[in-house]
């Protein structure tokens, strides 16, 4: 029983530090942009681009980066992937979107580098859009054979929507609440303030009423998917900070080995982390020891894999392919780790 008690208070007490430090100027400034990326850019001009006329270099360009623009998290990519790969996107594209999507969206990119560090946070970001396009890429020229020379260019009728803003009232918006989101995290709050100041001129002079009400609608729809599982999983790191000695962490990814850094991989790549829980996890075993080489692998291995993942991707496209895909992730995850700690190290 005192073990127990123990445990949910060594949760608890990292459930506290997180709130303290984390929410009100990082996450909850996030949720914000995250709602308005939902409700004002437009889904379908981006999904365009992964049609069969699209040019490779568009369309892998697209997709490597999508999931910043389209708001993806973990949970939403599979039936995403499944339904682009399906209606005409391609190998090689869709592999593209399936990687980057839960990997660089804005939340996982700010919350990424306020609580692993800002090498680690672009790091991320960079090694997300490599590994999307090289993986693409590979996967499309292994199963050359298997790609369909009649592909249907499905996505060439898709609409506009016709009451999204301009390209540079799009920029200004979220230039803005990014701002906010960059100085109340440093907090500089004249600065923040000013943008607040300038937030409530563009929702005046550019916005109705029903396109706020939609805003708020979708980062409360954000809100209400991740927020429960981030708290648990910021829950779990604390016990595992506890329970887990330190010793362990030092001895098989402490440093930056090729076995610390493919372990790692193969962790990310098996266990399932619910939209963002990763990065607390990853915290707490840096906090224990954890090397930034195998913390970056497990961090870029992560998001897009998982057992039950690997599942369902057999089903969409195949055993050989899925195995193909999960053995290329985790090959350039322990590199990438590896390059990443010499660097850092």
């Amino acid at each position: 029983m005192t073990v127990l008690i123990e445990l949910l208070q060594a949760g608890w007490n990292g459930l506290l530090e997180y709130l303290s430090a984390h929410v009100i100027t990082c996450l909850v400034p996030a949720l914000f942009i995250a709602g308005a990326i939902a409700a004002f850019v437009s889904q379908a001009a981006i999904l365009k681009y992964f049609g069969a006329k699209a040019k490779k270099p568009i369309s892998y360009s697209v997709a490597s980066v999508s999931g910043a623009v389209l708001a993806v998290c973990s949970c939403t990519v599979l039936p995403l992937f499944a339904g682009i790969f399906k209606r005409g996107a391609g190998l090689g594209p869709a592999i593209a979107f399936l990687f980057s999507g839960p990997a660089i969206n804005v939340l996982a990119i700010v919350y990424s580098a306020k609580l692993l560090g800002y090498d680690i946070g672009i790091a991320r970001i960079i090694g997300a859009i490599v590994f999307s396009i090289v993986i693409g890429l590979i996967m499309a020229f292994i199963y050359r054979k298997d790609i369909s020379k009649t592909e249907v260019d499905v996505f060439s009728n898709l609409e506009n929507d016709q009451n999204a803003k301009s390209i540079w009232q799009q920029v200004a918006f979220i230039g803005t609440l990014i701002g906010i989101l960059v100085f109340a995290a440093s907090q500089n709050w004249i600065v923040m303030g000013i943008f607040f100041i300038i937030l409530g001129i563009i929702l005046w002079r550019w916005f109705k009423k029903g396109e706020i009400v939609q805003w708020l609608k979708e980062t409360l729809h954000f809100t209400r998917l991740i927020i429960p599982w981030l708290l648990l999983g910021v829950f779990i790191a604390g016990i595992l900070t506890y329970l887990i000695p330190q010793e362990w962490v030092v001895d098989y990814v402490g440093g930056n080995t090729l076995s610390g850094n493919f372990i790692a991989s193969i962790f990310g790549a098996v266990m399932y982390f619910a939209t963002l829980t990763e990065v607390p996890i990853i915290r707490a075993f840096m906090d224990l020891g954890m090397g930034k080489g195998p913390a970056l692998a497990l961090l870029l291995a992560g998001p897009s894999l998982s057992l039950p993942a690997m599942i369902t991707l057999s089903r969409i496209m195949g055993v050989k392919k899925t195995a193909t895909y999960l053995g290329l992730v985790i090959i350039m995850a322990t590199v990438t780790g590896l390059i990443f700690g010499f660097i850092t190290g």
